[in-house]
């Protein structure tokens, strides 16, 4: 599932880096983000220079190798962090060593001030931003609260981008990245130990949904991507201890999950392909799942 749970925040320094990236360059980005590139970038060389683009949780996993594709393809990008402040720093340095430019910024998004900081320092940099992935999410970590996932995923999610929207240019793209386990939660029922993430979630993303009309004034693209579990992610590592065997059995019943490169090209494509009539973009088999 693409969630990505990170521990509690440190805040780390910005950094800016100067310079653009060619996407023939895809290749060298391996270094800058936990995983191995073994996808081929699915943005065209160059078809994002002077865009800017900031994806939350980018430290690792889904977020790190979308922002990998972004800057690839020619555009600016904030490297987000909560705690990972030195895998962050490593993605921003792998972008420098290519000609890229990019910045690194912890933020916590459960703190409004913090958030409101992350898009000081965008604009300082970039003087704005043209997509938005709203990638990181958590809810499993112990010790948070039971309230945890509904602030984080839904309560935070809803403020970040309404903070965001004096930053975002006309005609932006924003991006939710979300589950099938959380998409369809009222329809097809989860394992036990997701539930409160997969309700948090689907409230997050009916919350952000209401936003649309509002979006739509700007001409501000709004697409949900939902995907099933994800290979390599730490959430699907937190449930296969839980429920030995949950891996498998969603691979029996999906005939393939994606993993974490792959996944992350279909939220690049997200940020750039045409809005789907129902803002939501279905990745892989969702047979298993009821649709409302």
């Amino acid at each position: 599932m693409p969630v990505e749970g990170e521990e509690q925040p440190t805040l780390g320094p910005i950094i800016r880096i100067t310079g653009k990236i060619g996407a023939a360059q895809t290749r060298a980005l391996a270094a800058l983000a936990p995983s191995e590139f073994s996808v081929t970038n699915p943005l065209a060389p160059g078809s994002l220079a002077g865009k800017r683009a900031l994806v939350t949780g980018s430290s690792r996993g889904i977020g790190a190798d979308t922002v990998g594709y972004f800057a690839a393809a020619g555009a600016d990008v904030v490297v987000n962090f909560r705690n990972k402040e030195g895998r962050a720093l490593k993605i921003v340095e792998g972008i420098q060593a290519n000609g890229g430019k990019a910045i690194a910024v912890g933020a916590d998004l459960t703190d409004p001030a913090s958030v409101s900081a992350m898009f000081e320092a965008a604009k300082t940099a970039f003087g704005g931003l043209d997509i938005l992935v709203m990638n990181a999410s958590g809810g499993m970590e112990a010790g948070m609260g039971e309230d945890y996932a509904m602030r984080l995923n839904r309560d935070s999610q809803v403020n970040l981008l309404t903070t965001a929207l004096p930053y975002l240019s006309d005609g932006a793209r924003v991006v939710f990245v979300t589950s099938h386990q959380a998409h369809f939660i009222r329809t097809t029922p989860t394992m036990p130990e997701y539930v409160p993430v997969a309700l948090s979630k689907r409230a997050g993303e009916d919350a952000l949904r209401d936003l649309i009309p509002s979006l739509a004034e700007r001409n501000i693209g709004f697409v949900v991507v939902s995907g099933d579990m994800i290979e390599g992610t730490i959430t699907a590592t937190l449930l296969e201890r839980a429920n030995p065997g949950a891996i498998e059995g969603r691979r029996a019943g999906a005939g393939k999950l994606y993993n974490v490169q792959e996944f992350a090209a279909e939220v690049a494509l997200a940020a750039v392909e045409p809005v789907p009539a129902d803002n939501t973009r279905l990745v892989g088999d969702t047979s298993d799942f009821i649709a409302e």
